[in-house]
């Protein structure tokens, strides 16, 4: 009797899942637009929640080697409020860095590209005037063009019903920008004060979500669920890590060989590339773009030589050093970390190529240590049957 209830129960779990399924399937349109609207109201704690990950790497160098030394009660108010500015102070100054090495320099370039191109343009209707001038057939057609009568009041109607109609849409879409502007600088406003949130509650937090883990799941699957969410935790960690290590490594790499190779701007393609690299495989690309075009301005030939450059280090970075930094930073062989930047790169672009080798590691060590428990309990199994047919023949002999 009871295994027939057991039976019904199944077969009832069973029937709602395959219509939660079916429903999903048929309202896919509405689910999606709820779940975009519900991640749209979620998304400056899930930015916030990003801040604080990143922070808390600095965070801990922080408290446990520059500040350890410092105890007693005043450490204990002050101590996580101090390390948290630190952080923040160390942050913004890697990025104001960059901008202050990068941006100008990127200016003038710009400048001077403009006047060059001005140069070219003024070039340019000079010899379209001196081929006119001496080409016969583009004489006539300029004549045909002077003598042609044009009708001036049918272009000032086109062009006043042109604007009557687009300075609706003018403003409609200016007040769009503005408003994502504005709703972009709160998000980013609120995200920063949750991240800050998170960080001077931390150990509060996680044993309130211990508290919830253990009053909901059984003991079992609560381990499981804080053994993943750990290795996730460091995994995630030592990915920003050796990423940061990655970038560090690839800058003064450009650094040293442009300097030794006479290029021009060595110190600020190096520092640029460096930031960029923090984005797997492809960021170090579009350093090479801003790199190329800022040489090409003083030397074409040596643009050329510094995309040869770029191409053999990046050969030597992306096959032998990125792996290998990474990877073993994750744990994760250095064929996993191209196949993940790959997969993850393909499916949801800059996000994926950032997720996917924590996630993939992640799954990496689970599996792996999946694996071995079972190998291990097999190896015992087939130990414990080995001796007990070896009692047996000592009991029959």
């Amino acid at each position: 009797m009871g295994f027939e209830k057991e039976k019904l129960k199944q077969v009832r779990y069973l029937i709602l899942f395959v219509a939660a399924v079916v429903l999903l399937i048929i309202y896919s349109g509405n689910v999606m637009n709820g779940l975009r609207l519900f991640l749209g109201m979620l998304s400056p704690f899930i930015v916030g929640g990003a801040i604080a990950f990143v922070l808390n790497i600095p965070l801990k160098a922080v408290e446990n080697k520059l500040l350890k030394k410092w105890k007693g009660k005043l450490a204990a108010k002050l101590k996580r409020p101090v390390s948290i500015l630190l952080s923040l102070i160390f942050v913004v100054a890697i990025i104001a860095f960059v901008v202050i090495t990068v941006v100008p320099k990127l200016r003038e370039t710009i400048e001077m590209l403009g006047g060059q191109i001005s140069l070219f343009v003024q070039d340019l209707i000079r010899e379209a005037e001196r081929l006119a001038a001496s080409n016969q057939q583009i004489l006539e057609k300029l004549k045909e063009l002077e003598n042609m009568k044009i009708d001036w009041q049918a272009i000032i109607g086109n062009v006043g019903s042109f604007l009557s109609s687009g300075m609706g849409s003018v403003l409609s879409s200016t007040v769009s920008v503005a408003s994502t502007i504005i709703g972009g600088v709160v998000n980013a406003f609120i995200g920063i004060v949750f991240a800050i949130y998170i960080l001077a509650q931390k150990e509060k937090l996680g044993a309130q979500g211990h508290r919830i883990l253990t009053a909901y799941l059984p003991e079992k699957v609560c381990r499981k669920t804080e053994h993943v969410l750990a290795l996730l935790h460091k995994n995630f960690s030592s990915f920003i890590s050796g990423q940061c290590v990655e970038a560090v490594i690839l800058g003064a790499m450009f650094v040293v060989t442009m300097s030794i190779f006479g290029f021009p701007y060595a110190l600020l393609i190096g520092v640029l590339i460096a930031f960029l690299a923090l984005i797997p495989i492809v960021g170090a690309f579009v350093g090479c773009v801003v790199g190329a075009f800022l040489i090409l301005m003083n030397d074409p030939m040596q643009a050329l030589w510094f995309v040869v450059l770029f191409q053999v280090l990046q050969q030597i970075e992306g096959n032998l050093i990125y792996p290998r930094v990474v990877g073993n930073s994750v744990g994760l062989p250095s064929i996993w970390v191209l196949a993940a930047v790959s997969i993850g790169g393909s499916l949801f672009g800059i996000v994926g190529m950032l997720s996917f080798i924590p996630l993939v590691s992640t799954a990496y060590s689970l599996l792996r240590d999946s694996v071995n428990e079972r190998n291990a309990a097999k190896v015992r199994l087939a130990k414990e049957k080995a001796e007990q047919n070896e009692k047996k023949k000592k009991i029959q002999r």
